[in-house]
C-alpha cells in the first residue's frame, strides 16, 4: 500500500493549489520492439522499429523525475513485435526491453497481447518476467476474489491505494496463439469461433475474449468492490467497446464483457492498447474507455504515452506526445 502523497497538489497554471493527489500511475501500450528497419504495415501505417525502444527509454525518464514518483507502470501488451519470431529473435528481443524497463524506479504490471502470444507459448509467459502476477492483492476478506492457481487464464488485481483497484484482465483467455492445438483451451477458442457469426468483422484471429469463467471471476471481484466502495481501473490489451476503436481491434465476445462491467457502479474506466491510433469514448454507464495510441507508431519526434493522476472525485490522465489529455469524472 502506497502512502498518503499529503504534499503533492494539482495545481493551476498561477500556482493555486486545487486538489490533493491520492496517487498516480504510468500507462504505456504496443512498444513493439524490433531489431530491424523501418517499414510500412499491413494496416498502410509507419513502424518506427528503431525508435520504439528509445520512446519507451523516454517514457521512463519522465516518469522517474516525476515530483513523485508514479506507483506502478501498466505496459499494456504487445511489447515486443511478432516479426522476432520469424527473426528468431524473440528472446533477445524480450531481454533488451525488459533490461529497459529495469530503470523505472516503481513497478511494472505487464499485460499479455497478441505479439506475446505470437512470439511465446503460454507456458513459456507464464514462466517470464512478463507475468507480474506476484504483484496482487492477497489481503481480501473474500475468498472469491482471490486469483487462485488453478485459473488458467492470466488475471489479477491489486489496491495501490485504500478505496482503489485495479485489475489486470486476459483478453486472450480465448484465442487461437500460444495454446497447444490439442489443449482445452484451443479447442474451446476454435468452438466460440465455429459458433458465432463470422460477419461481424472483429472476429479476427488477432484479437481474443474472455472466458466464463473469468468473467465470472471479474463479476466477483467487482462485486466486492462495489460492497467496500472502491474505485476501479480495468486494464486489458483489446478494446472492449466499439466506440473507443477506429480497426476492428476489439474483444470477441465484447457484449458479455459490457454486461458484467456496466452492472457495477464501482467502474470508472477500461483502458487498452492494441489498436495503434488511439480512441476514447464515455458509454451511457459513465464508464470511460480509453484506448492508448501505440508507441510502435510514433516518428522520432513524439511519443505515447500517460501518467494519470488520481484524486479524490476524479482522475487526470495527462498525456504525452500522440496520447491526448482527459479529465475521468467518477460515476456518481
Amino acid at each position: 500500500m502506497w502512502n498518503r502523497m499529503e504534499d503533492k497538489k494539482h495545481e493551476k497554471q498561477d500556482g493555486s493549489k486545487l486538489k490533493q493527489t491520492l496517487f498516480s500511475f504510468g500507462v504505456i501500450a504496443d512498444v513493439q520492439y524490433a531489431d530491424r528497419t523501418d517499414g510500412v504495415s499491413g494496416w498502410r501505417t509507419m513502424r518506427y522499429y528503431s525508435q520504439s525502444c528509445l520512446h519507451l527509454q523516454s517514457a521512463i525518464r519522465h516518469w522517474n523525475k516525476e515530483e513523485v514518483l508514479p506507483a506502478f507502470i501498466l505496459q499494456l501488451g504487445d511489447i515486443i513485435d511478432g516479426c522476432n519470431r520469424r527473426f528468431l529473435t524473440s528472446e533477445k528481443s524480450l531481454q533488451v526491453v525488459l533490461k529497459e524497463t529495469e530503470n523505472m524506479k516503481a513497478p511494472f504490471h505487464h499485460i499479455w497481447g497478441n505479439h506475446e502470444l505470437d512470439n511465446f507459448d503460454l507456458k513459456y509467459l507464464w514462466k517470464s518476467k512478463l507475468n507480474s502476477k506476484h504483484l496482487e492483492d492477497k489481503q481480501t476478506d473474500d475468498s472469491h476474489v482471490c486469483t487462485a492457481e488453478k485459473n488458467d487464464f492470466y488475471a489479477y488485481h491489486f489496491s495501490p491505494f485504500t478505496n482503489f483497484r485495479f485489475i489486470i484482465v486476459d483478453t486472450y483467455d480465448l484465442s487461437v496463439f500460444g495454446n497447444d492445438p490439442s489443449s482445452p483451451k484451443q479447442q474451446k477458442s476454435q468452438s466460440f469461433l465455429s459458433t458465432t457469426d463470422f460477419h461481424e468483422p472483429h472476429h479476427l484471429t488477432f484479437n481474443g475474449g474472455f472466458s466464463r469463467e473469468q468473467l465470472s471471476w471479474l463479476h466477483h471481484v467487482l462485486s466486492y468492490s462495489d460492497k467496500h466502495n472502491e474505485r476501479v481501473v480495468i486494464a486489458g490489451h483489446v478494446p472492449i467497446h466499439p466506440k473507443a476503436k477506429h480497426t476492428p481491434c476489439l474483444v470477441w465476445n465484447y457484449r458479455d464483457v459490457l454486461e458484467v462491467i456496466q452492472s457495477h457502479t464501482c467502474v470508472v474506466c477500461y483502458v487498452a492498447g492494441h489498436d495503434h491510433g488511439g480512441g476514447y469514448y464515455q458509454d451511457s454507464y459513465g464508464i470511460h474507455h480509453i484506448t492508448m495510441e501505440g508507441v510502435i507508431e510514433c516518428s522520432p519526434d513524439t511519443n505515447a504515452f500517460a501518467t494519470v493522476y488520481v484524486y479524490e472525485d476524479m482522475m487526470h490522465l495527462q498525456g504525452s506526445g500522440k496520447v491526448k489529455s482527459r479529465i475521468l469524472h467518477y460515476r456518481k
